[in-house]
């Protein structure tokens, strides 16, 4: 009863906060807001407002969908079946249950493709953002599915084999061994796997890679070089990120980035994602994604104990894959509460390398034009709800960080 009441809680509050979006929206529909005076004309921002709209809609059907989803796979007895014939077919070792684990995710993300598809190849499409095909997208899926079988499994056999290895306490090993995991994972991204996906080329010689590079050594950064992404194949968004770290740190430009922004703003794009680095703001996530996966595996380490909770869901007995597919399907019931927090120490870490890039370029002018460009090229939606904002932006909105900008610089 709890957990049905939990699911439906967070829709509901899902479905509020859309609505509450629509109508802030529309609101401010008719007219472009004073303070974006001269941003967008009435056409541009008619089509803008077209945008969010589409995708609010679409957003609350895509929540009653993965709601509708979570409940027949809890409440259905769908998984003591499942569990019950793949363990009578290939028992219940740790490689067996580290397979289980990747076709039971597999199988649920299923339902959800037809929803993907139709919000790149119709939504997207619609408004001109949309640049891939039907045959990369494909190809992009049977991708990621690969790399959840090479990197998901040996993964999860450890994790799963660390029971027999380490007893009741297996969980704090299984901890630290996700952590080690993922910080590997931060070298092997840059270097191995977002090359698989997109082509990474250095950014040329020429005045635009000669301003950036002075700009990052009077940063105090070193980077040997700048990366171009072929974001362009996919979508017509733009985007830049600093990714790695170490002699494996990598800064990633989109190419329609650099097609939309002068050089002058390309740098200050640039002393922003420097800013992030500078200013300790990824070791700083790092340490809020190891409470989190703290908490994450005392918890599961607790329900594979306890009879009770199994019970409840139709089990005989406890067993740990099982453990890891009901943490994972029914931490997003939680987790969702918590996303004003996460969002408002992400939005922090923005102002402040928003304050980075200030200072590092002498003028708060060339970031705030680049913002600006950036919020009429992507058709973003220029008035939020506050509680909207609290729930889904990680980044303040644009009016948020120019005030931010200029009110440092005055």
């Amino acid at each position: 009863m709890a957990v049905a009441a939990g699911i439906v809680l967070r829709l509901t509050a899902q479905i509020i906060l859309s609505l509450l979006n629509l109508a802030e929206l529309r609101r401010h529909a008719d007219a472009v807001p004073e303070t974006y005076a001269g941003l967008m004309d009435p056409q541009a921002y008619a089509r803008a407002v077209r945008y969010t709209e589409a995708k609010g809609r679409f957003a609350i059907l895509e929540h009653v969908w993965d709601a509708a989803v979570l409940a027949l796979v809890i409440f259905t007895g769908v998984l003591p079946w499942a569990w019950s014939a793949w363990s009578a077919i290939a028992g219940t070792a740790a490689w067996s249950g580290a397979l289980f684990i990747i076709a039971l995710l597999v199988a649920l993300a299923l339902p959800g493709l037809p929803l993907e598809w139709w919000a790149q190849f119709r939504i997207e499409e619609r408004f001109g953002f949309n640049r891939s095909s039907i045959a990369l997208w494909i190809s992009d899926k049977l991708k990621g599915l690969v790399l959840t079988l090479v990197i998901g499994f040996p993964l999860l056999w450890l994790l799963l084999s660390l029971v027999a290895w380490m007893g009741e306490r297996w969980w704090l090993i299984g901890w630290a061994v996700f952590m080690g995991f993922q910080l590997l994972m931060i070298v092997i991204y840059p270097m191995v796997i977002l090359p698989w996906f997109n082509k990474l080329t250095p950014l040329p010689e020429g005045s635009l890679r000669q301003r950036l590079l002075a700009m990052a050594e009077r940063a105090g950064f070193k980077a040997s070089t700048i990366l171009v992404m072929d974001g362009s194949k996919r979508s017509g968004h733009s985007n830049a990120f600093f990714t790695g770290f170490g002699r494996f740190r990598r800064i990633v430009l989109f190419d329609t980035l650099i097609e939309q922004l002068a050089e002058d703003e390309l740098e200050a794009v640039l002393a922003h994602e420097i800013g992030h680095y500078k200013l300790g703001h990824i070791p700083r996530m790092l340490a809020v994604s190891a409470a989190s996966t703290f908490i994450g595996f005392a918890i599961i380490g607790w329900v594979a104990r306890s009879e009770a909770f199994f019970r409840a869901f139709g089990f005989a007995e406890p067993n740990l894959p099982v453990a890891f597919v009901l943490v994972a399907l029914l931490g997003g019931v939680v987790t969702f509460w918590l996303s004003p927090l996460i969002n408002a120490l992400m939005r922090r870490h923005e102002y402040q390398a928003d304050a980075f890039a200030r200072k590092l370029v002498g003028s708060p002018e060339p970031l705030s034009r680049a913002l600006r460009k950036l919020t009429k090229e992507n058709l973003s939606n220029l008035t939020p709800h506050p509680l909207f904002s609290a729930f889904y932006y990680s980044h303040p909105t644009l009016h948020e960080r120019e005030a931010a900008l200029h009110a440092a610089d005055s």
